[in-house]
C-alpha cells in the first residue's frame, strides 16, 4: 500500500488506476447521501507556505466527509528551517495528528519531511509537482469522455508544475501528453530524463500551439506567471503572446474537444472568459474532482481499510 503521496513518480500504473477507481467510488456514494466514517478520530495537519482556496477547502471538507478532522498550520506559525528543522517538525507533527498536507515552495521540503514523519505526507503543491491536481485532471477527463486510454492531451503554457504532474498522469493513464510552450519554456533536461522511455512517444514538445491543438481532446492552460515568479511577470506576459486558449484555438481542435484549467485563471491572458465559460469547459468540473481525488487519497494512506475499498472500487462499488 502507499506510504506517501508525494509524487507521480512514485506510483505504478495499477496503483494510479486504484486512487481513481476509489475517486469514483466515493464520489458515487457521496451523491447517494452515504455517509464515510473511515477517517473517524483521525486528524490531518494542513501546513500551507503557500495559499490555496480549492487547496485547503478540499482537504478540509474531505476529511470532514470521511469522519475526520484538519487542522490548518500557516507556514509562519511553523517557520520550516529557520525557526526549526524540517526533521524536528516533522516528528514531532507525527506525534500529535495521523497525516500530514503540505503546500510549500521547494519539492525538498516535501521530501525530506516525509523522509522523517511517521505519518502520511501529502503533497498538496511543491515547485516540482502537483499530483493532487493531476489526479483530478484524470478523474475528470475519464468522466466527461469516458476513457483516458489513447486521448491527446494538450498543455498550453510553461513546462511547471502542474505540466510535469499531468505529463506524468498521462503516461500512467495511458494518454498522450503534448506541451505546447514557446523556447525557453519546455520541459528541462532532467524533466526529459525523468519521463525515461515516455519522452518523445507518449509525453512531447512543440513550439506551433495551433498545430498542436489539432485532434486534440483536451486543451488544458494554466497561469503564464505563478506564485513566486511575479519579478518575470512581463518578460512572459511578452514571451507567451499567442499561447492562449480561445474560441479559434478550440474551433482548430474540434467539436469532441474539452478545456481545462487548474485555477485561478487571469482570464484573458492565457486563457478567455469565452472560453471558460464555453459548452467545450469543465473546468468546475475539474476544480470539483479536486475534493473527490483527494478524499481517495486521504482513504488509500490513512484508514485502515485500504485494501477493502480498493476491492470494492474494483467491483464498481
Amino acid at each position: 500500500m502507499l506510504r506517501h503521496f508525494t509524487s507521480l513518480d512514485d506510483l505504478s500504473a495499477q496503483e494510479f488506476t486504484d486512487l481513481l477507481a476509489v475517486a469514483v467510488y466515493l464520489k458515487r456514494r457521496r451523491a447517494m447521501g452515504i455517509r464515510e466514517h473511515a477517517l473517524a478520530g483521525k486528524t490531518l495537519a494542513m501546513i500551507f507556505e503557500k495559499p490555496s482556496l480549492r487547496t485547503r477547502l478540499s482537504f478540509e471538507v474531505g476529511m470532514t466527509e470521511l469522519g475526520g478532522v484538519a487542522t490548518y498550520i500557516r507556514g509562519e506559525d511553523v517557520g520550516l528551517k529557520t525557526r526549526e528543522p524540517i526533521k524536528d517538525v516533522a516528528r514531532v507533527v507525527s506525534r500529535y495528528v495521523h497525516g500530514i498536507m503540505i503546500r510549500t515552495f521547494a519539492h525538498q521540503t516535501v521530501s525530506e519531511l516525509a523522509a522523517h514523519a511517521t505519518v502520511p505526507v501529502i503533497n498538496g503543491l511543491s515547485d516540482a509537482c502537483h499530483p493532487c491536481q493531476a489526479l483530478a485532471d484524470l478523474l475528470t477527463i475519464h468522466e466527461h469522455l469516458g476513457t483516458t486510454k489513447g486521448l491527446k492531451i494538450v498543455f498550453v503554457g510553461d513546462g511547471n508544475n502542474v505540466a510535469r504532474s499531468l505529463a506524468r498522469a498521462c503516461v500512467l493513464a495511458g494518454a498522450r501528453f503534448v506541451l505546447a510552450a514557446p523556447t525557453g519554456y519546455a520541459f528541462t533536461a532532467e524533466d526529459i530524463a525523468s519521463f525515461g522511455a515516455a519522452w518523445g512517444d507518449a509525453i512531447s514538445h512543440v513550439t506551433d500551439v495551433a498545430a498542436a491543438a489539432k485532434g486534440a481532446d483536451v486543451l488544458y492552460a494554466d497561469v503564464w506567471t505563478s506564485m513566486g515568479q511575479e519579478a518575470e511577470r512581463e518578460r512572459r506576459l511578452r514571451d507567451f503572446q499567442g499561447y492562449q486558449i480561445d474560441e479559434r484555438l478550440i474551433a482548430n481542435a474540434g467539436s469532441r474537444v474539452k478545456v481545462m484549467h487548474c485555477l485561478p485563471a487571469h482570464r484573458g491572458e492565457e486563457i478567455t472568459d469565452a472560453a471558460v465559460e464555453s459548452s467545450a469547459s469543465i473546468v468546475l468540473d475539474q476544480a470539483e474532482n479536486r475534493l473527490h481525488a483527494q478524499k481517495a487519497i486521504l482513504r488509500l494512506l490513512m484508514a485502515d481499510d485500504a485494501a477493502k475499498v480498493i476491492e470494492a472500487a474494483r467491483a464498481g462499488g
